[in-house]
């Protein structure tokens, strides 16, 4: 089958699946935002299980339900929130590679731990790219294939390959992030952080929060005791990824990969990025600690990070 030809066909989309590689960087000038996987980690380790580019385009299926034909043989992973995958009617492992020959079917169950899952296929799904990215941001109707989430009959291009690979690999398990219902994320106080009183503060820092129901990838608002400023707003500013906004309300929003490019409601600080796949993560009703601490410590726990996805080593199936 040529590569003209190839591609896995969409028998049901999920709840939601969206095309996404790395990311759509330096058009917030023409109020475009980022997009992008929630959960990086899965979605790299996803990626270097096929030998990918760190960017490749995959799928991030929200809570599960996916279901795709096979035309053409290529390698998938699935990778991130817990599920069952099925190759053919199979159980099929997570966090390793797996072939997929023409007529395979590939589906995915809901997921039981974790609400983020990423499918890549060998090479990346072949998707034009719109201001630099094929991210998929509903909101602004760009990227993917229609600038929304996949539907059923889709035909998402793949290039596929003359051969199986002769070794299948898998993420080493202590390597493989555990997502939980509560957590804990660290937080770089801004600039802002002085118009909240020290008793503001430690309501903040010291109290749980939980996730309400609207939680979507724009962003996640929690609901838990009300925190206060001495400003009720600002003039509109470049936001950045992870930045928690206090409306009058009191009630924190976190901003994730689609958020507004600006904004006028003053912020205690961001949310360190390596924890903002923790959050993304959970569903509503998840709890949610914040803990305060330096750009510097900050800087050293993304080089920390960066420098053990390295130098894990992949490992060969048994």
């Amino acid at each position: 089958m040529g590569a003209a030809m190839s591609h896995l066909e969409v028998v049901s989309p999920g709840i939601l699946s969206l095309l996404q590689d790395g990311g759509r960087y330096g058009q917030h000038g023409i109020g475009l935002t980022t997009g992008g996987p929630l959960d990086p980690l899965a979605f790299k380790w996803a990626n270097r299980l096929l030998g990918n580019d760190d960017n490749a385009c995959m799928l991030e299926i929200t809570v599960g339900g996916l279901k795709v034909k096979s035309h053409g043989l290529t390698q998938i992973a699935v990778c991130g929130a817990a599920c069952v995958l099925k190759i053919n009617g199979q159980v099929k492992a997570l966090w390793q590679s797996h072939h997929l020959q023409a007529g395979d079917q590939l589906e995915l169950g809901y997921a039981s731990e974790g609400c983020r899952v990423y499918l890549a296929v060998s090479g990346g799904f072949n998707v034009p790219k719109q201001f630099g990215s094929a991210s998929t941001v509903v909101r602004e109707g760009i990227g993917g294939l229609t600038g929304k989430g996949i539907q059923a009959a889709d035909k998402l291009s793949i290039t596929p390959l003359t051969a199986p690979h002769a070794v299948q690999l898998q993420v080493p398990v202590d390597a493989r992030p555990v997502y939980e219902s509560a957590v804990t994320l660290r937080v770089i106080p801004g600039y802002q952080e002085a118009h909240f009183s020290r008793h503001q503060q430690r309501m903040f820092f010291y109290h749980n929060f939980t996730v309400s129901e609207l939680c979507d990838r724009m962003g996640y608002r929690l609901t838990g005791p009300k925190v206060s400023c001495d400003i009720e707003g600002i003039l509109s500013e470049g936001i950045c990824l992870g930045a928690i906004q206090v409306p009058k309300d009191g009630q924190p929003i976190i901003l994730m990969n689609d958020r507004q490019t600006i904004g006028g409601y003053p912020k205690i600080g961001s949310v360190l990025s390596l924890d903002l796949a923790k959050l993304a993560q959970l569903t509503a009703g998840g709890v949610v600690r914040f803990e305060p601490i330096t750009i510097d410590h900050a800087h050293n726990l993304l080089a920390l990070a960066q420098f053990k996805f390295e130098k894990t080593q992949l490992e060969p199936v048994a």
